[in-house]
């Protein structure tokens, strides 16, 4: 699944195109991803200008001059491909700017998501109304960590992944930013020192900001918008690196935590 790095790296190639334009098409190939489409979405978009390009949590929004603002979810495997040399049975959603470039949202397996959201409202949109802050922003602070785990038995990786907690946090890219922190996945919430979330914050927005970088981490048929893969996966510390050696020297490993691989080394991580 596109993780945070991946929407906003494809936020940042749909931007080079897409924004101050006006979108003079939109083709609506089938009636819907994991959802309906808006049944105005053509009309509403067909004419607007777009007014800017931002991300929250793992969804992409398109900002129009109708103060409508297009909501969009990669789901497990969509994106976006910028003047693709001809639209394929799995591009179901097409966009046609003023000056000639075309935007297909890419979705073989359809668990994608468009909204339309008046602008005004996006901060209380049921999807956004419950989130906790960016992990790029200033809201994620050591003290709002300590907050949120206070007394919970919960284990740190866990409550990681809670989106009420840190936005847009994946399995990836918390599995790497709790080696680099020495803290180990299992360790309750409520248990980790003032000193280690001090360690852990930086972290995060450090393998956060390098896999955006890179381009994202490649995970099966990811791709940027302009076709290229993303490389962060070759800088990986843990992920994926079962029985492989970790930086410190220990050996990684794997447990399964709420249904999904967590990997990580206790030799370095207490």
């Amino acid at each position: 699944m596109p993780e945070l790095p991946e929407v906003e790296t494809t936020v940042r190639g749909l931007a080079t195109v897409l924004e101050g334009q006006a979108i003079a098409r939109v083709r609506v190939n089938r009636p819907d991803l994991r959802r309906p489409f808006p049944a105005d979405l053509a009309q509403a978009l067909t004419g607007a200008r777009v007014t800017g390009m931002g991300r929250r949590a793992k969804y992409g929004l398109v900002h129009t001059d109708r103060d409508r603002t297009m909501v969009f979810h990669l789901g497990m495997s969509g994106r976006w491909r910028i003047d693709p040399a001809d639209i394929g049975k799995h591009d179901h959603l097409v966009l046609e700017t003023g000056n000639g470039h075309v935007l297909a949202l890419n979705d073989a397996r359809r668990f994608g998501s468009v909204d339309l959201v008046d602008t005004p409202l996006l901060e209380t949109w049921p999807a956004f109304a419950a989130l906790g802050p960016e992990p790029l922003g200033a809201g994620l602070t050591a003290a709002h960590l300590a907050a949120a785990f206070r007394d919970r038995i919960a284990a740190v990786k866990l409550l990681l992944l809670d989106q009420r907690i840190v936005a847009g946090l994946g399995n990836i890219y918390v599995c790497e930013a709790l080696n680099r922190a020495g803290i180990h996945p299992e360790r309750a919430g409520g248990k980790v020192t003032r000193k280690a979330l001090e360690r852990l914050v930086p972290m995060i927005r450090a393998v956060l900001e390098e896999s955006i970088a890179a381009g994202g981490s490649t995970l099966r048929d990811y791709a940027r918008p302009d076709g290229e893969l993303g490389y962060f996966a070759k800088d990986w510390r843990v992920y994926g690196r079962e029985g492989e050696p970790c930086p410190c020297g220990g050996t990684v490993e794997r447990v399964v935590q709420g249904g999904r691989s967590t990997f990580f080394c206790r030799t370095c991580q207490k």
